[in-house]
C-alpha cells in the first residue's frame, strides 16, 4: 500500500503535460533553425549581396555557437536554475529572431545567427533536464522524453520543408519570425507551468573549463566541416588536432575539480555510456540523408521542395517511432526493441542500395522510411536512459553531453561518409568523362555531381547527356557504398545494445534488486 501511494504521488498531472507542450515547441524550433537555411540561403545571398565567405558564415555560425556552448549552458542551468536560464534564453532567442528577420546586411545577419545559436544552447539542455524534474514516474518520463525528442529530431528534418513552404509565399525573413510567438508563449507560461531546479551543492562555474570545452568543440567541428567540403587539407586537419589537444586538457581538468563542468563518473554507468555511444553511431549515419537529398535533386531531377516532400514520409516514420517506442517498451525490453528497430533500419539500407537508374522513387521512399523509422527506438529510449541514469542534479550536464555528441557525430558523419562518397564518385567518373569536353568542364564535373549537372547544361545535347549519365551513375555508386556502411554500423550497434542493455527491464517494471528492496520495506 505504501509503495502504491508513493508511486501515485510521483505521477504527473495535467499541469506537467501542458508544461511539456510548452517545452517541446521551443525544442522543435531550435532544431528547425539548424536546417531551414538550406533552401533560404540562395534568396538571402541575392537580397543581401552576400559573398561566398559570408554565405558560409550565415549557414554555419548558428550550429557552431549552439554546439560550442551546449556543455557550458547545461552545467550553468544545473547551477544557476534551469527554468531561469531557459526563460532568459527564450527572451534572447525571440529578440535575435526579430533581428535576423529584419537584417539588411550580411554582417548583421551573421551576428543575429550567432546570438540565436547562443540562445538556442540555453533552451535545449534546460528544457530536457526540466522534464526529468516534472515527470518522476518512469513510464511517464520515458513518454515525455520521447515526445520531446520527436520534436527535437523532427525539427531538423522538417526545416527544409518549412523553409520551402514559407519561401513560396513570404520573404526570407519570415523563416526567423516563426520563433517569436513560440518563445513568447514560453515566457508567458513558463513561470507558472515549469518548476525551478538547481543544484545547491554545486560550486561556481569554472571559466577555464568553459574555455577548454569551447576550444575542444569549435575547432573540431569546424575542421570536420571543412574536410567534408574540401577533403584532407592542412588547416582543417590542424583544427581537428587542436580540438583533440584541448579535449585532453579538458578531461584532465575535470578529473581534478571538485565541481567539474562535466562529471566524468557518468560514463562509469554502463547504461549511460552504451546509450550515448549507440546514439552517437546512428547520428553519424544521419549524414546519409544529405546524399539521398542530392540523389533526388540531381539524379531524379526534382526541385528542392519536391525532394523534401519525398523525404517527408521518412521523417514522419521517425517521429512516430520516437513517440510510440516508450509505450511499446513497457512490454518489451528496451534492448530487444532497439535491436529489432536497427535491424529494420539495416533492411532500409539494403533497399536504398538498390536505388538506381530506372528503379523509380518508390524503392527510395520505402527504404528511407525503414532507415529512419527503425532507428527511432534507439533515439527515443537512449535519451531516457541517459537522462534517467544521471543523478537529478547532473541532468543538465547529461543532456548537454547527449546533444553535443550528436553535433560531433553528424559533423563526423558528413566528413567521413562524404569523403567516401566523393572518393567513389571521382574514381568511377575519371575514366568515363567524354573526351571532347573542355578542361574546365571536366574539372567541375570531377569535383562534384552538382558541378557536373551545371556543366552539362552548357554542352551540346549529346555530350551533355553523356556527361550527366556518367556523373549520375558515379554518384549513385558512391551513395550505395555510404548506405552499405551505414547498414553495417546499424547492425553492429544493434548487437552491442542487445548485449550491454539486456539487464534493463521493460519501462515501469522493477529490476530484481529493486523488487527485493520493495519486499523488504
Amino acid at each position: 500500500m505504501k509503495a502504491a501511494a508513493i508511486e501515485s504521488n510521483m505521477r504527473a498531472g495535467l499541469k506537467e503535460w501542458i508544461g511539456l507542450a510548452v517545452l517541446a515547441l521551443p525544442a522543435l524550433l531550435v532544431s528547425v533553425d539548424l536546417s531551414v537555411m538550406i533552401l533560404a540561403l540562395p534568396h538571402i545571398s541575392v537580397s543581401l549581396g552576400a559573398n561566398s565567405t559570408e554565405q558560409l558564415w550565415i549557414m554555419d555560425i548558428y550550429g557552431f555557437m549552439l554546439s560550442g556552448l551546449l556543455i557550458t549552458m547545461g552545467s550553468l542551468g544545473d547551477r544557476f536554475g534551469r527554468r531561469k536560464l531557459l526563460l532568459i534564453g527564450a527572451a534572447a532567442f525571440g529578440s535575435a529572431s526579430v533581428l535576423a528577420a529584419f537584417s539588411y546586411t550580411s554582417g548583421m545577419l551573421i551576428a543575429a545567427r550567432a546570438l540565436l545559436g547562443i540562445a538556442g544552447a540555453t533552451v535545449a539542455p534546460s528544457s530536457l533536464a526540466l522534464i526529468s524534474n516534472m515527470f518522476r514516474d518512469h513510464k511517464q518520463r520515458a513518454l515525455a522524453i520521447g515526445i520531446w525528442f520527436m520534436c527535437s529530431m523532427g525539427g531538423m528534418a522538417l526545416g527544409p520543408v518549412v523553409g520551402g513552404m514559407m519561401l513560396e509565399h513570404f520573404s526570407w525573413g519570415s523563416i526567423f519570425l516563426l520563433g517569436v510567438p513560440v518563445m513568447a508563449l514560453l515566457l508567458l507560461t513558463g513561470s507558472h507551468l515549469l518548476p525551478e531546479y538547481r543544484d545547491t551543492a554545486s560550486g561556481r562555474l569554472d571559466m577555464t573549463s568553459v574555455m577548454l570545452s569551447m576550444g575542444t568543440i569549435l575547432p573540431a567541428i569546424y575542421g570536420l566541416k571543412e574536410i567534408a567540403k574540401q577533403g584532407l587539407q592542412t588547416w582543417p586537419l590542424m583544427a581537428v588536432m587542436a580540438g583533440v589537444v584541448f579535449g585532453a586538457l579538458f578531461v584532465r581538468r575535470q578529473q581534478r575539480l571538485d565541481s567539474p563542468l562535466i562529471d566524468l563518473r557518468l560514463f562509469a554507468n554502463p547504461s549511460f555510456s552504451t546509450a550515448l555511444g549507440g546514439l552517437f553511431g546512428i547520428t553519424l549515419t544521419g549524414a546519409s540523408m544529405l546524399f539521398i537529398s542530392q540523389h533526388l535533386q540531381f539524379v531524379e531531377g526534382l526541385s528542392p521542395l519536391r525532394a523534401a516532400m519525398c523525404m517527408l514520409p521518412g521523417v514522419v516514420a521517425s517521429m512516430a517511432g520516437m513517440l510510440f517506442s516508450p509505450i511499446i517498451a513497457r512490454w518489451i525490453r528496451p534492448s530487444l526493441l532497439i535491436g529489432a528497430g536497427l535491424a529494420v533500419s539495416a533492411t532500409g539500407c539494403i533497399l536504398l542500395s538498390q536505388v538506381g537508374e530506372g528503379s523509380g522513387l518508390s524503392i527510395l521512399i520505402i527504404g528511407y522510411i525503414l532507415f529512419n523509422g527503425g532507428a527511432a527506438p534507439l533515439a527515443s529510449l537512449s535519451s531516457d536512459l541517459i537522462v534517467g541514469s544521471a543523478p537529478p542534479e547532473k541532468a543538465g550536464s547529461a543532456v548537454s553531453l547527449l546533444q553535443t555528441s550528436g553535433e560531433f557525430a553528424f559533423a563526423l558523419g558528413i566528413a567521413v561518409l562524404g569523403s567516401i562518397c566523393t572518393y567513389v564518385y571521382r574514381t568511377h567518373i575519371a575514366g568515363f568523362l567524354p573526351k571532347d569536353i573542355p578542361t574546365l568542364t571536366a574539372e567541375a564535373s570531377f569535383e562534384s555531381l552538382a558541378g557536373a549537372v551545371s556543366a552539362a547544361k552548357a554542352l551540346p545535347e549529346s555530350s551533355g547527356s553523356t556527361l550527366l549519365h556518367v556523373a549520375q551513375t558515379a554518384f549513385t555508386d558512391g551513395m550505395h557504398v555510404v548506405v552499405a556502411i551505414s547498414g553495417g554500423l546499424m547492425l553492429a550497434i544493434a548487437i552491442l545494445t542487445v548485449i550491454k542493455l539486456r539487464h534493463i527491464p521493460p519501462i515501469g517494471q522493477k529490476t530484481p534488486a529493486e523488487l527485493k528492496l520493495t519486499n523488504q520495506e
